[in-house]
């Protein structure tokens, strides 16, 4: 009974001193009181169990020399200054970035507060010092640091590979923009200068030998104008890296290459680093790209001969399109010539015609002229254009022109206009054609030595009639629909007499229409070329008109024809 009842008498709650001192057993912080010398007088268990001594064995050392690092350490930590210091001048003093350093001389991270020891003590001056163990939290702190370190590196990465990436594009868009393919090349080498090398250099492959095409620097007017070989001698080195490319060989790094002559190429450059990249695809050595680095630039590293051969690759697509582009603008060229007729001679007049195919294309067009003698004796001319720019438009164009010399010849003693209406009848039975415009223009002549002109006009720009010593007309005579819109009905024809010495010009919308110029704006610059170059050959005439005035986006084609002076 008596055990029964002692269990449940509740324990007597501390007080005073007693409640005090189990709390600063238990406080969850180190404390520890120093006196005027710094020695340790008290401490809490907390205070002994961070900083790893034994119970009882912090009292009595000296605080500043055994807790704070010592002026020369391998740790790098900095000396602190001694809290007695600041503690003296009775100020309240804390701090989160500093150490103590614990018995076995390791380093344990606290943030702090000191206060003057109270006068009560009975210990003269000192200061009492609670600590935490701040371990934890700059752990997460430097984490925090890492990671937001982490993500500024790899930010500035991104960058990095987006400006690269962004650069790289830049240098596609050089190379596919024109289909020249030295215009493309004179873009290509200002990208590089400064972006990759102080100077950039490409020489391509022509007939086994190279060729310099292209050039940049990043100082202007150091490098020479037009010909290298007399103003800038081969480098010896370069020279052989340019060969062994050449023959197969993969890229050529000539560190500190050895210079020639004061005025050679890599002496001009001040070069300090030489790459000599291929300019490759499929096996096939198309040139070389030369990239130059200046003494007091750094040398090529890893990082750039990658880009280089990236940047040499992406040229070397660029330079096989815009060849490619060469070969079939060439065979589409060939082709349209082919569909062309040949001029007939005819006694006492001048004949010329002029076909220019589209630059920007490698297709062959709908673009016609002809020229041909009737069994009367009369000469048909003619200029005219099926809708389209491809094959299809070609071989309608060639069925149509043949179509329009047949009827013209059975038939001579028909009026163009007559002619015309039968030609639009029959391609629509035939589908010669979808549309097409053409003006047939026929010249007779007269007892006196002159000539007559009958036209008939299907949706064609008109004919330009230079009279000699005057101005140069349009014949707005009869115009109809272009062909294959109504095919019975009647196309008109016009007459009137050729002056001695006239020159008519028949041409394709080519010449005075573009997507900068419309058409009003192009058929008043054609009269007053024709006028300021009508005492040229007829020939050199045609081709003048179409290099100053022609669209070079679109086919052009002209026929003219000039009658005796008297």
């Amino acid at each position: 009974m008596e055990n029964d009842l002692d269990k449940d008498v509740p324990a007597v709650p501390l007080a005073g001193e007693a409640l005090m001192s189990t709390l600063f057993d238990a406080a969850g912080a180190g404390v520890y009181a120093v006196d005027a010398h710094g020695t340790v007088i008290a401490c809490n268990p907390w205070a002994e169990t961070l900083l790893g001594y034994a119970p009882g064995t912090l009292i009595g050392i000296n605080a500043h020399a055994a807790l704070n690092p010592r002026t020369v350490n391998s740790d790098g930590l900095r000396e602190q200054r001694p809290i007695l210091t600041d503690v003296a001048q009775g100020k309240r003093i804390s701090g989160d970035r500093a150490v103590l350093m614990r018995a076995d001389d390791t380093a344990l991270p606290v943030w702090w507060s000191a206060v003057p020891l109270p006068p009560e003590a009975g210990h003269g001056a000192g200061a009492v010092v609670v600590f935490h163990d701040a371990s934890a939290q700059r752990e997460r702190a430097e984490r925090r640091a890492d990671r937001y370190a982490h993500s500024e590196t790899m930010r500035e990465q991104a960058e990095y590979d987006l400006a690269e990436i962004t650069w790289l594009s830049e240098i596609t868009l050089a190379m596919v923009s024109t289909l020249d393919a030295r215009q493309a090349l004179e873009r290509l080498v200002r990208q590089l200068v400064p972006r990759l090398a102080d100077s950039a250099l490409i020489d391509l492959v022509e007939g086994g030998a190279a060729r310099r095409t292209a050039w940049a620097h990043h100082v202007p007017g150091v490098l020479p104008e037009g010909d290298w070989n007399a103003r800038a001698p081969e480098n010896p080195a370069h020279g052989a890296a340019l060969a062994r490319i050449r023959q197969g060989a993969a890229m050529q790094h000539l560190p500190a290459p050895a210079t020639g002559p004061a005025s050679d190429v890599l002496s001009l450059l001040d070069a300090e680093d030489v790459l000599v990249v291929p300019l490759r695809l499929r096996a096939t050595t198309l040139g070389a790209l030369t990239l130059v680095r200046a003494t007091g630039s750094p040398p090529f590293n890893e990082s750039d001969r990658l880009l280089a051969e990236e940047v040499a690759r992406r040229t070397a697509l660029g330079l096989d399109n815009s060849r490619l582009h060469a070969a079939q603008a060439d065979i589409a060229a060939t082709l349209q010539r082919a569909l062309l007729t040949d001029l007939p001679d005819v006694s006492g007049l001048e004949l010329a015609a002029h076909y220019q195919s589209a630059q920007q294309a490698a297709e062959v067009g709908g673009d016609w002229y002809d020229a041909f003698v009737l069994p009367d004796g009369d000469i048909a001319l003619v200029i005219g254009d099926v809708t389209g720019h491809d094959i299809k438009a070609a071989s309608r164009m060639s069925e149509l022109r043949n179509m329009l010399r047949a009827l013209s010849v059975d038939r001579p003693e028909e009026e163009p206009g007559q002619i015309l209406r039968r030609l639009d009848t029959a391609q629509a039975l035939l589908s010669l054609a979808d549309s097409a415009t053409v003006v047939l223009a026929r010249l007779h002549p007269q007892d006196d030595g002159t000539w007559e002109l009958s036209w008939s006009v299907a949706g064609h720009p008109p004919p330009l009639l230079l009279a000699t010593d005057q101005s140069s007309t349009y014949l707005e005579g009869p115009h109809a629909m272009l062909l294959g819109l109504r095919p019975t009905r009647e196309r008109p024809t016009a007459r009137r007499p050729l002056p001695p010495g006239s020159t008519l010009v028949l041409y394709t919308d080519g010449l005075v229409e573009s997507r900068t110029q419309n058409l009003d704006t192009g058929m008043t610059r054609l009269r007053q070329h024709l006028d300021t170059h009508q005492g040229l050959p007829l020939q050199q005439l045609c081709a003048q008109l179409a290099a100053e005035l022609g669209d070079t986006r679109d086919d052009i084609t002209l026929i003219a024809i000039r009658t005796p002076a008297s």
